[in-house]
């Protein structure tokens, strides 16, 4: 009686685990970004925690993570051939250690450092890219998670992105504020042109990358992004663009793992790069 009612309860478990995975679809299906296709991915050694942002150039990785446990936050820069870390630089400063989304204009990375929590401060610092030296700092009376940055403007989103601060650098360092025109919860953005290239969740499982012309902050051009299949209990499944996101024309780099992680590598259609 008792081997018998394991076995039911057994098999009632398995039919509810397989109910589940029918439901989800299957892994490709989950895992797929709209009109892109995954050419590899790069795994990345050396220390990282929950990771935040990510850059790249021809030669290197940039990402950003932050050691909740400890309060700390860091920018971790990666051979892009190999995967290995060449150097971590903290970036803490007092209770703000939560860095974001980050990107890159010439020689300079900006990089969004809060706290974790909303409507709190931030400061947003630029690092020299060769050196990892710190130019400035612009403090910031918001929670700040992501930045865009091309030449002399910035484009920054609060916590959940549900804000936009668009800075001008130039003269006065003038800052305009728009609210986002989509639902999605950007964690990364780049400037590409004259778009806003924006990814973020718009559900646990689901998310979007958003071209967003940044004259009229019109949404021009959206893709939806599933979730990994996840690598065990430190890594469960996760959407693709719910952290770190760069763009380098067609191809796409995503990084949605906390340490250990991976940069996954995407194509995207042709006539997406027209954008």
């Amino acid at each position: 009686m008792i081997r018998s009612a394991i076995g039911s309860r057994l098999a009632a478990f398995s039919l509810l685990l397989s109910s589940l995975a029918v439901s989800a679809g299957p892994p490709e299906m989950r895992g797929a970004v709209e009109h892109a296709r995954l050419l590899g991915t790069i795994p990345l050694s050396g220390q990282l925690f929950h990771v935040q942002g990510v850059e790249v150039d021809s030669a290197h990785i940039w990402v950003t993570s932050a050691n909740r446990w400890t309060g700390r936050g860091y920018i971790h820069e990666f051979d892009r051939a190999t995967g290995k870390i060449l150097r971590r630089v903290e970036l803490t400063d007092g209770p703000r250690f939560h860095p974001g989304g980050i990107s890159m204009s010439g020689n300079s990375i900006w990089v969004p450092v809060a706290e974790l929590r909303p409507n709190s401060t931030a400061v947003l610092v630029e690092i020299d890219k060769n050196t990892m030296q710190v130019r400035r700092r612009i403090r910031v009376a918001d929670h700040l998670g992501c930045v865009a940055a091309s030449g002399r403007t910035l484009i920054a989103g609060n916590w959940d992105s549900r804000l936009l601060y668009i800075f001008d650098l130039t003269g006065t360092q003038r800052v305009r504020v728009v609210r986002s025109p989509t639902r999605a919860r950007y964690q990364d953005m780049k400037l590409v042109g004259d778009k806003l290239v924006a990814g973020g969740l718009l559900t646990g499982r689901s998310g979007s990358i958003d071209w967003i012309d940044v004259a009229s902050m019109r949404v021009a051009r959206s893709l939806q992004t599933g979730a990994t299949t996840g690598t065990g209990l430190l890594n469960p499944a996760r959407t693709y663009t719910g952290e770190g996101m760069a763009v380098e024309g067609r191809d796409l780099y995503l990084v949605p793992e906390d340490g250990p992680s991976r940069v996954f590598h995407f194509r995207m259609d042709e006539t997406l790069a027209a954008l």
